[in-house]
């Protein structure tokens, strides 16, 4: 078994209202020993960091506003957001970015939340949590204008194809991969993009409850993900990269501490 980081999961979501401890022992369990939670709206983010308090040294936050609510943001969310970057549990900002494949906000509302959360990273020591859907040439421009002022970041459940991930390791970024890897019918152009993937560079995530793998043998009811799946990724991605398993989880161990000033344990 093999210690490992979980770098994405909405734990705060209501389907793991009811049994959240026994989600973070199976967890454990399964050798996930950290885990940093997905902050998507003020709302989301100030509970996240509420239940890292619970955790502490086990569990982490971000605190962001994903593009799905680029709309709802204002003076008050940035306040809020800002007030939360100060707290030692927060560990990036976001989840943010544009999402022009759903486009639940216009694409001005996303570019402006987008910017104004990058703003507020660069008055921080603390790296980005990004997402990017259908929207590369965009986020890649507007990213680009401030990747000198913050502390880096990761391009969160990373789908993309070889060139996209080459544009975004040459901005200094490191790549997020879920189980959208083990997608047979659309994670074809990620497992070729993993094959090039720099091993200082990969990160390993579930976006737990979403994504859960589709060749998961043993899938729970609901197809729930959690952060226990994680190994599985983890072969997953070990499989792609033609690397051992114990190499891959030992750099994405690394990978995450540095990238997010986690402590060793």
């Amino acid at each position: 078994m093999h210690e490992l980081i979980d770098i994405g999961a909405n734990l705060t979501h209501d389907s793991f209202d009811k049994d959240r401890q026994v989600i973070l022992q199976r967890a454990n369990d399964a050798g996930v020993t950290r885990i940093i939670i997905t902050g998507t709206t003020l709302e989301s983010s100030q509970d996240a960091v509420q239940l890292s308090r619970s955790y502490p040294g086990r569990l982490y936050a971000t605190a962001g506003v994903h593009p799905h609510h680029a709309a709802e943001i204002n003076e008050d969310t940035l306040t809020g957001l800002q007030e939360l970057a100060t707290d030692p549990s927060v560990v990036a900002i976001g989840e943010c970015g544009l999402d022009y494949f759903r486009n639940y906000s216009p694409r001005d509302a996303q570019l402006d939340a987008f910017e104004k959360q990058l703003t507020l990273a660069s008055g921080t020591d603390k790296p980005v949590f990004l997402h990017q859907r259908d929207a590369h040439d965009d986020f890649t421009a507007l990213l680009d204008n401030f990747m000198d002022q913050i502390s880096g970041g990761v391009a969160h459940c990373f789908t993309g194809n070889r060139d996209e991930m080459k544009a975004y390791l040459d901005m200094g970024l490191y790549i997020g991969i879920t189980g959208w890897i083990c997608d047979e019918r659309r994670g074809e152009a990620l497992r070729d993009a993993a094959r090039y993937l720099p091993l200082d560079r990969v990160l390993l995530e579930t976006d737990a409850p979403y994504l859960l793998p589709r060749d998961l043998k043993d899938k729970p009811s609901g197809r729930r993900n959690e952060p226990s799946v994680l190994p599985h990724v983890l072969n997953a991605v070990a499989s792609c990269m033609n690397k051992p398993a114990e190499d891959i989880a030992a750099a994405t161990t690394q990978n995450t501490e540095r990238l997010f000033c986690l402590p060793a344990l």
